[in-house]
């Protein structure tokens, strides 16, 4: 292909984003953040294909992009993110097949289990959710777009993308166009070259079919993305992001497609996730999340690009992952959450029992502080207000640093350093688990000022204290700032009222054998004392023959 026929495809950025570094598939290398447009970022992330129940690894990309959007809002851009959802493809189809139901019914379902475990883990600032029926149009003017500029023909039915008309093909996963298999079977027959592959499939007895120049049919996969990222984000856009184990054939393809067709880059930057895997995975909280994921460790898995290897390590439904809902059922969307963020996206996620025990043991750390704060405080953690923007942060801070005395100026100052050091490592692509830690550093440090100013004793200085419980809830409201970047504690927990009941049973039986025990040691002192306690906190025994009882009032 001539130069003259394939222009260019240099990005034209704007201006530089501040002190923001992202890695960049693409490149190998972590580059400063420029956006196309001042102020605005577009964010594309491949979704699910909708044949089945979510299970946890479908949740790694969403909760990370969430994460991203959350940062870069706070940094003041105005971010547009759009995920999408394959709803047709030959997974649908067979599982359509097998129970006997419409792909459309398969889709509904799955989109709609999908849906609820986002919320359940606080994915909650996608914009844009386009399904892949609903773009056929798009989809077709797309690849007749591409047959007029000679980068794909139809054979009977189906259209290919000639992989050979692209010098620029597997710039982004460093893969030979020889490389790409493509379809086997019937196709392979019909293609012009091995890793030629469908735009458009051409209909099968039976199955879900559209309206084409070529015939009934429907889309290939790949162009399904270049199509709606299209229309919602533009010819080319900011940051499109996945799974490691989408680099190729998949989003090589979305390149090929998108760039051949509009002769000018299709994404500035590429960001990818590492898999998850199920093994052991390190101490929350510890030095090792900080410094396990490194561009070395993530650029050698890119340069190598052997999809068989990574995908033998990730966990998928043919691993046996699935039941996402359970899995929420039994620890939480919080803890799920908290669970992904600790480390950075691009290094592998390890998922089982253990890891997500540990991460309940780091949220349990920041619980058990959000209780302490309001008992001293006499207010929620989560009616906090706090900055939404970063530099109201910094000003809230500013504000902080005129208070007088030296236990509260030293607080004043290990927080502005916690803060620092959190907004660095989320500067520095978008490192979750650096700034995490810098998060339970900042736990520390409030219990250790709640100890030094002795707020959980009696006062003997009423000013004093006053003064040091303003300082400990500016000193909390940047944690609630900064844990809300990472979606973290945004509301409180909700209560299990069948765990509660269960408890309440357990300890009112203590209490009352240790007033059965009083009695018979004629302590009527302690014993009517148990009884009138727990009168006044609705708890009411009852004496009788067989025994005591209780009831609430």
């Amino acid at each position: 292909m001539s130069t003259a026929t394939q222009p260019s495809r240099k990005p034209m950025p704007v201006a530089p984003a501040a002190s923001i570094r992202v890695y960049n598939t693409l490149s190998k290398k972590k580059e400063p953040f420029v956006p196309l447009a001042q102020g605005k970022v577009g964010i594309y992330l491949c979704g699910p294909t909708v044949y089945k129940e979510a299970h946890i690894g479908h949740m790694v990309g969403p909760v990370i992009f969430d994460t991203v959007k959350r940062y870069l809002t706070y940094c003041g851009f105005d971010v547009t993110w759009v995920v999408n959802i394959t709803d047709v493809d030959d997974k649908l189809i067979a599982e359509a097949n097998r129970r006997g139901i419409s792909m459309d019914q398969v889709a509904a379902e799955n989109t709609e289990d999908y849906l609820k475990n986002l919320a359940a883990l606080g994915v909650d600032t996608i914009d844009h959710m386009p399904k892949a029926t609903d773009h056929i149009d798009e989809i077709v003017r797309f690849i007749e777009d591409l047959i007029a500029k000679s980068f794909a023909y139809a054979v009977d039915g189906d259209v290919f993308f000639d992989v050979t008309r692209d010098r620029e093909y597997g710039k982004l996963s460093n893969r030979t166009a020889d490389s790409q298999q493509g379809e086997g079977g019937g196709a392979a027959a019909r293609k012009r070259s091995p890793g030629d592959f469908a735009l458009w499939k051409s209909a099968k007895p039976g199955e879900p079919a559209w309206d084409s120049p070529w015939g009934k049919g429907r889309p290939g996969w790949h162009i399904e993305c270049s199509a709606m990222s299209r229309r919602l984000l533009g010819e080319t856009f900011d940051i499109h992001g996945g799974g490691l184990d989408l680099v190729f054939p998949h989003h090589e393809n979305e390149i090929a497609q998108s760039e051949c067709c509009h002769g000018k880059p299709m994404v500035t930057y590429w960001m990818h996730n590492g898999l998850m895997t199920a093994a052991t995975a390190s101490k929350v909280g510890g030095r090792s999340d900080r410094d396990q994921s490194t561009a070395a460790q993530h650029t050698a898995a890119q340069d190598t690009a052997d999809d068989q290897d990574a995908a033998a390590g990730k966990i998928s439904r043919s691993k046996g992952a699935g039941g996402l809902a359970d899995l929420i059922a039994k620890h939480g969307g919080e803890k799920l959450r908290f669970f992904l963020v600790r480390s950075h996206y691009r290094s592998t996620s390890v998922f089982g029992d253990e890891p997500v025990a540990e991460a309940g043991t780091g949220v349990d750390t920041f619980l058990r502080f959000f209780d302490r704060y309001q008992r001293v405080a006499g207010g929620s953690f989560y009616d906090l207000p706090h900055a939404k923007i970063r530099t109201d942060g910094d000003a809230h801070l500013g504000v902080a640093q005129n208070a007088s005395g030296d236990a509260i100026a030293d607080l004043v100052a290990e927080i502005s350093k916690q803060r620092t050091a959190f907004l660095t490592a989320m500067d520095d692509d978008f490192n979750s688990g650096a700034a995490l830690a810098a998060l339970f550093d900042m736990v520390r440090t409030l219990n250790r000022f709640i100890e030094h100013a002795k707020l959980e004793e009696p006062a003997a200085d009423a000013a004093a204290r006053k003064a040091n419980v303003e300082s400990l809830k500016s000193g909390t409201q940047t944690l609630r700032e900064l844990a809300a970047v990472l979606g973290l504690f945004r509301s409180a927990p909700k209560s299990d009222a069948k765990a509660d009941d269960d408890l309440v049973g357990k300890l009112v039986t203590l209490l009352i054998e240790a007033r059965a025990n009083a009695r018979k040691n004629k302590d009527f002192a302690t014993s009517d004392k148990i009884r009138d306690d727990l009168a006044t906190i609705g708890i009411l025994l009852e004496d009788r023959k067989e025994g005591t009882t209780w009831t609430r009032k």
